[in-house]
């Protein structure tokens, strides 16, 4: 049964079998609004475009590597983060790369952008990975979790293109009265302990217009 994580959680990453996690998913599963008609008559849908990313730091808190979309160029402005891309330099986790509209036809199940995390390949380097959420500032939404029918993630085992059978622990983001209002969500952080990697559930959410402001937060809050 699925942990319901809630602010403040940390879990072991420990299977049921007693066995360790050390092979799973980190994914983000949303659907795109229904705009009805005057009359009810008529629905369109709403494309919505959430990002999940992550940010790796060493045992000192300094910024070692990162995944975001590749559609952020940032090494193109003067905002001095560098462009998005989809794999680890160790290649212990990999973006399935980005959704910019959300589940058209109700939920199939399926997340919409999942990270695949792999423990044994991550670099010795690394001391903790913080995983955020933001919603893309476009024409077609500019509003707010709340407003999106189901937004939600994830950490479960298998892979990213078949639905989950057991799912490890769950953050359901557009049911949270803390989300309203907000764009952007500091979701938790992967960590290493004594040789072993734990999770802590952090749940924090912010009305960021943009994922450089969340970037910034994670580089100066979430880092030790």
């Amino acid at each position: 049964m699925a942990i319901r994580l809630e602010k403040g959680h940390r879990i072991n990453l420990v299977k049921e079998s007693g066995a360790k996690l050390t092979n799973f998913c980190v994914g983000c599963n949303w659907g795109a609004i229904v705009k009805k008609s005057l009359f009810g008559l008529l629905s369109s849908n709403v494309d919505v475009d959430l990002d999940l990313s992550c940010l790796m730091f060493d045992i000192d808190g300094k910024p070692i590597d990162h995944i975001w979309s590749p559609l952020y160029r940032f090494g193109d402005s003067n905002v001095g983060l560098p462009n998005g891309k989809l794999d680890s330099i160790d290649r212990a986790l990999h973006h399935t790369g980005d959704d910019r509209s959300g589940d058209q036809d109700g939920d199939d199940g399926l997340d919409n952008e999942i990270i695949t995390v792999d423990l044994n390949r991550v670099d010795s380097n690394v001391n903790s990975i913080v995983f955020f959420l933001n919603i893309y500032n476009n024409e077609d939404y500019s509003g707010d979790f709340s407003g999106i029918p189901y937004a939600s993630i994830r950490m479960f085992e298998g892979t990213p293109d078949k639905a989950p059978k057991q799912v490890f622990a769950q953050y359901d983001v557009a049911t949270k009265t803390e989300c309203v209002g907000m764009r952007a969500l500091v979701m938790g952080k992967l960590y290493r302990r004594n040789g072993e990697w734990k999770f802590a559930a952090i749940g924090d959410a912010f009305p960021d217009t943009s994922i450089v402001n969340t970037i910034g937060r994670v580089m100066r809050d979430y880092s030790k």
